[in-house]
């Protein structure tokens, strides 16, 4: 009888796998269709640059503070994974100032988002990397590259 019982779960396994394939393969495709309205908040004119201020909710906060307050000197800025800060300066901004203005927003970003390792990168209007300060959360130091 066991013998009996061991054939028959057996047996089920393979009609219900054989049903669930045959299910999924005669189902047919679905094609994706592209959405005929945005969702609220966002329009076709280039708003969704603002979604990429931050990958969180504390780093979109933190990138959109960075820009409100920083006018004239920082054109954008965006926060990845709360402990890197990317800000692209202003022309208006001299080269001797790159360095005071990364500090200073370490320390913005370091109040923010403290117990971390943090990283601040900051390009040049034309979006190339001109300096990279780094916040070592174990000494308190800045260190520039």
């Amino acid at each position: 009888m066991n013998m009996i019982q061991q054939f028959r779960q057996i047996l089920m396994a393979l009609v219900l796998a054989l049903v669930l394939t045959t299910t999924a393969a005669c189902s047919g495709t679905v094609q994706a269709k592209q959405p005929t309205q945005l969702p609220p908040g966002i329009s076709r004119s280039g708003d969704y640059a603002l979604l990429e201020r931050g990958n969180s909710v504390q780093g979109q906060d933190f990138g959109n503070w960075v820009i409100s307050t920083a006018k004239g000197i920082v054109q954008d800025a965006y926060v990845r994974d709360n402990n890197k800060l990317g800000v692209v300066i202003t022309p208006q901004v001299r080269p001797t100032e790159v360095r005071p203005l990364a500090k200073s927003l370490l320390q913005g970003f370091h109040k923010n988002f403290p117990n971390q390792d943090l990283t601040v990168l900051m390009y040049a209007p034309d979006k190339k990397l001109i300096l990279t300060g780094q916040y070592d959360v174990q000494s308190s130091q800045i260190e520039y590259k």
